[in-house]
């Protein structure tokens, strides 16, 4: 109806144009055309009471020519406002606001996922640092623990070496010791056979080396009598296959002590050899012989079953 109201005011504002145009020949116009910028279907009628129609506009009455009389030049009149656009009905608004309101919604969400997406590869970023700052302190944890080790092996190294020396140094005190020991005895019995080389008497012819008065030696009972003293302190309670002989030399002061005992052969059995070596040394202090004398140098002979 509205629609119908609005087609007839066309209508008659085309007619009044009309008539001003034939009226007034140098009169500019100007019309407008309008259209609704967006499609819109028309709802459906409401159930409304039968409503009087509209009685049809009478047209205007034909106006009478006049003769034209000189006028003054026109002013140019001003362009006619176009009327304003027809009002969108309400289902169109809120079709446009939904849809405006989808598109804002879509435009967040894009946001938010290249939001999230940049979150994520930033995550992705820093998890891979931290990857590459903890390797890097692997490797540094690796060579530290490669110095301690070098060091460590160094100071084992150095340690040996130490180790080695104390015991070449110790090993070089003990044959002074043994060496002075030995020039002790050395200087024992020298002194023994210039003492009784000082001795009138000697029966020796002049072929003979020895420094006796003349040539004895220990008489046939003294060897057992020195066994007999030694034997007492053997500690040894190992079976033996056979009866095998230990051959030992005992070196001794001109009172019978004990300076230094070597064993010259081995029996074949090392414990029996360490067994009398052993009690040579428990021994300490040997007889003497029938002439009051103990040999400077005595070679004996023990058997584990004798």
């Amino acid at each position: 109806m509205s629609f119908a109201l609005f087609m007839h005011f066309l209508l008659l504002l085309a007619l009044t144009w009309g008539v001003q145009w034939k009226t007034k020949p140098n009169t500019l116009s100007a019309s407008a055309e309008l259209w609704s910028a967006v499609p819109i279907e028309a709802a459906p009628a409401a159930n409304e009471p039968e409503q009087t129609p509209p009685q049809p506009v009478q047209p205007p009455e034909p106006v009478k020519a006049v003769e034209p009389k000189p006028e003054p030049e026109p002013k140019p009149e001003p362009k006619p406002t176009p009327p304003a656009p027809p009002k969108v009905n309400a289902a169109a608004e809120r079709e446009g606001a939904d849809i405006a309101l989808k598109k804002e919604k879509e435009k967040k969400l894009q946001e938010k996922k290249e939001a999230d997406l940049e979150k994520k590869k930033k995550l992705e970023k820093d998890k891979l640092e931290k990857e590459k700052l903890d390797k890097e302190k692997e490797k540094e944890k690796a060579k530290e623990k490669e110095k301690e080790k070098a060091k460590e092996l160094e100071k084992k190294k150095k340690e040996e070496a130490l180790k080695k020396e104390v015991a070449a140094a110790k090993a070089k005190e003990d044959a002074k010791k043994a060496a002075a020991e030995e020039k002790r005895a050395d200087a024992l019995r020298n002194e023994n056979l210039k003492r009784m080389q000082g001795m009138a008497g000697a029966s020796g012819d002049e072929n003979s080396k020895g420094t006796a008065l003349k040539s004895s030696g220990p008489s046939p009972s003294y060897a057992g009598r020195i066994r007999a003293r030694i034997k007492p302190n053997i500690t040894f309670t190992e079976d033996v296959a056979g009866n095998p002989k230990a051959e030992v030399e005992v070196r001794t002061s001109p009172d019978g002590t004990i300076i230094s005992r070597k064993l010259l052969s081995s029996s074949g059995n090392k414990a029996w050899d360490e067994a009398v070596l052993k009690a040579i040394d428990k021994t300490a202090t040997l007889p003497r012989d029938e002439d009051g004398r103990v040999p400077p140098v005595l070679e004996i002979s023990f058997r584990p079953k004798d």
